[in-house]
């Protein structure tokens, strides 16, 4: 009961404060930390799903059941290029998948149905034409969209979609960070959590409030998210639209371009 209790009152506490939704303005500086710590353009933030190992709930059957073959329900997390997470959905099935947790969340909702208040698009850095959307980065989980950006299929890639692979990973892989530092930080998080369902859910929604509250006062210790023992959803396949590989063309383009090339991108593929 302490610990529920105590969890609660720490998210409800700290939530407004510290995991606030961004305005555009905020937005556009979450963009530009992107922009130059990993050279990707308008990128509003990177989302991922993470497995969290808990005991079998009563009366719950195989839904909490993962491919893993162990119990689970999902974090969900949408973060900054600052390592701080902006959204998180957690309690989803475990069976569930990224793009499944992604599309029945808020965020997922509020992105399908335009309600984050994003900026209006602009150009990428160098350019005058075309003015392109801000985006999110995800892993091939998750279904393309005017908004939101996956990698290409690994079969036969030309080298500039090689190269968008490689430019997305350095933007997406700030939210593998992020979960490092929370699981070594709250280490709790490396076993299976001995808890009631809603107890086990409090507990990680307070980590994560708790993150980025240290985040904002200790700073980053690089060291502290080499490795985690949060387990990634396996993938599935989903279809993205149209405009959403519009887009994804253009930014290909772009990295390509003298304007958006980096001098070692051809090397580090």
């Amino acid at each position: 009961m302490i610990i529920r209790e105590t969890c609660v009152a720490i998210w409800d506490a700290l939530h407004a404060a510290v995991m606030a939704q961004p305005h555009k303005e905020q937005w556009k500086e979450i963009a530009d930390v992107f922009q130059k710590t990993c050279q990707f353009p308008n990128c509003a933030g990177a989302i991922d799903g993470k497995h969290i190992r808990i005991k079998k709930p009563v009366r719950s059957g195989s839904q909490y059941y993962n491919y893993k073959k162990y119990f689970s329900f999902v974090l969900f997390a949408m973060c900054d290029a600052n390592y701080s997470f902006r959204y998180i959905d957690v309690g989803s099935y475990g069976s569930r998948s990224d793009s499944a947790v992604f599309a029945h969340s808020e965020f997922g909702k509020m992105l399908q149905d335009k309600a984050l208040d994003l900026p209006e698009h602009t150009t990428l850095p160098g350019t005058t034409s075309p003015a392109m959307p801000f985006v999110f980065v995800g892993d091939e989980t998750f279904a393309l969209g005017e908004n939101l950006m996956r990698p290409y299929s690994s079969r036969g890639l030309s080298l500039a979609r090689r190269v968008f692979n490689y430019r997305l990973t350095r933007a997406r892989r700030i939210v593998e960070c992020a979960f490092g530092i929370l699981a070594n930080k709250w280490r709790f998080l490396h076993t299976p959590i001995h808890l009631k369902l809603e107890t086990a859910i409090s507990t990680v929604k307070a980590a994560c409030v708790l993150h980025n509250f240290v985040r904002a006062r200790d700073g980053y210790n690089f060291d502290d998210s080499l490795t985690h023992s949060l387990q990634s959803h396996r993938p599935s396949v989903v279809r993205g639209h149209r405009q959403g590989a519009a887009v994804r063309e253009q930014f290909t383009a772009y990295f390509m371009s003298p304007h958006g090339a980096l001098p070692w991108q051809l090397e580090a593929i």
